[in-house]
């Protein structure tokens, strides 16, 4: 009787690259899928973020105003008189939230506008109507951000609509 020859037979050796090869796909699918859902998050946070950033900025500085300057308040522009930033001898100074381009811009009295919204998420909707509550004027936001998603890619597509009332506190 002939003694079984120590070794690896072809028929092993496939079974082993087959093996190691199925391993390899599901690994590799895992860590494509997980990039992918990662990056899905962070757009979808970056949104989120800077919307709710945005819109506590506008909110806060309503119910901080004196009021709401009407003759230069627009259904996509709000102008606030306040005593928070007045120039050298003034008491009051006014602020103005607008859409420039595809972003929130503040603009206060004699400065130059800064925008609110960073490069990454465009402004798709920005409304301001007026809501008498009473006998007082509240205003009601209405914000639309998305990604500002230049490749087209499916993981960079994410948007929000927010809205919000505030009014002034000083009556």
């Amino acid at each position: 009787m002939k003694k079984p020859e120590k070794g690896i037979s072809i028929i092993e050796v496939l079974v082993y690259i087959g093996v190691f090869s199925l391993i390899m796909v599901i690994v590799t699918s895992f860590v494509f899928w997980f990039v992918r859902s990662n990056t899905k998050a962070k757009v979808m946070r970056e949104v989120l973020d800077s919307s709710k950033r945005v819109m506590e900025i506008i909110t806060q500085e309503i119910k901080e105003s004196e009021y709401i300057y009407l003759p230069t308040t627009s259904a996509t522009q709000i102008s606030l008189k306040t005593k928070k930033y007045p120039a050298l001898g003034e008491e009051f100074s006014y602020i103005d939230f607008y859409l420039c381009d595809s972003r929130i811009c503040i603009k206060k009295e004699s400065q130059d506008p800064i925008y609110l919204t960073p490069e990454s998420v465009e402004v798709n909707n920005l409304v301001f109507t007026q809501v008498m509550s009473g006998d007082y004027l509240s205003i009601r936001i209405n914000l639309g951000v998305n990604y500002n998603n230049v490749s087209n890619r499916p993981e960079y597509e994410a948007s929000v609509d927010l809205t919000s009332t505030a009014s002034s506190r000083s009556y």
